[in-house]
């Protein structure tokens, strides 16, 4: 069973499912609302875990009854939660409009998560003990960072998932392994809005990049390769793509730290996050490791 650590956000996610979202200004009436575990951080940790990695957590909730249903919601997923602490306050909170067509808007207040200003005692080994780190922007900068550059030193594998989209610092990048933004995202860092440019221009600042493309699958591009690998994702129809991102990028870093190949990879965590958009949700909607494997047999005809 493949080590993996996350660093990153824990939020609730305050969801309302619209049949269209309101415009600026606009008022409309919503079909449903729920409280649901969610972060970036706590999606991918959820994420691996389902896909059959050993995962510990770092990072924080508040005090409030969120962070309760928060670490609890980690450890029933099978989430080791010694690295995240408790702090006085409140617990992050994302505010999340879903509509009929499975698009979402996001609205993130970090709450706990920004008193995350870097490695606490013992983190460090938590992550030299992991085949991977995955990391996000949902909490400071300064924390990605040390987080980061701890993994370098121990030789544990960096993935990165540059969201909220914004500058990277060239540091940062510099003990970055892998980067996997969305295709929005890699337009944001590079000027580039086709996503084959965006990532050749990121193999500059890194080794190995990933965009994923939603519907259309993902494009893996890694210095030295002769051309980008395009991974088609499979069809379905979307209910909810809210933690679809999240779900790839777990079972990525999953498939990787087990060894597979880069497109046999590519191909699995692809599926993941299909069948994560089928449900709606963010950490209640990902898949286990066995029903990733049925649906890629069933798809192949095994």
């Amino acid at each position: 069973m493949t080590a993996i650590a996350v660093l990153g956000s824990t939020n609730m996610d305050l969801v309302a499912y619209v049949p269209k979202a309101p415009r600026l200004g606009e008022t409309v009436t919503g079909r449903d609302f729920r409280t649901v575990p969610g972060g970036k951080g706590a999606n991918q940790a959820v994420a691996a875990a389902r896909a059959g990695a050993s995962v510990t957590m770092i990072g924080a909730v508040g005090t409030d009854e969120f962070g309760t249903r928060l670490r609890a919601a980690l450890r029933t997923a099978g989430v080791g939660t010694e690295g995240l602490r408790t702090v006085e306050g409140a617990s992050g909170t994302a505010h999340i409009t879903v509509d009929d067509e499975g698009g979402n808007s996001i609205i993130v207040i970090p709450g706990a998560n920004a008193r995350v200003t870097g490695l606490e005692p013992g983190d460090e080994q938590r992550i030299a003990a992991a085949r991977a780190l995955l990391l996000q922007l949902e909490v400071p900068m300064d924390a990605v960072l040390a987080g980061a550059r701890a993994a370098r030193e121990h030789g544990v594998r960096t993935v990165l998932t540059p969201a909220p989209a914004q500058p990277l610092p060239p540091e940062l990048l510099a003990v970055t392994d892998l980067l996997v933004p969305n295709e929005h995202e890699a337009a944001a860092l590079t000027g580039l809005t086709d996503p084959r440019q965006a990532a050749e221009a990121l193999l500059q600042q890194v080794p190995e990049v990933v965009v994923t493309l939603g519907a259309a699958g993902a494009l893996y591009a890694a210095r030295g390769a002769r051309e980008p690998l395009t991974v088609p994702a499979p069809p379905v129809r979307a209910v909810d793509t809210t933690a679809a991102g999240d779900t790839f990028a777990g079972a990525l870093a999953t498939a990787l730290g087990e060894g597979r190949p880069v497109p046999q990879a590519l191909e699995w965590a692809s599926a993941a996050a299909a069948l994560s958009v089928l449900r709606p949700g963010a950490q209640d909607s990902m898949p286990v490791r066995a029903q990733i494997d049925a649906f890629l047999a069933e798809r192949s005809g095994a």
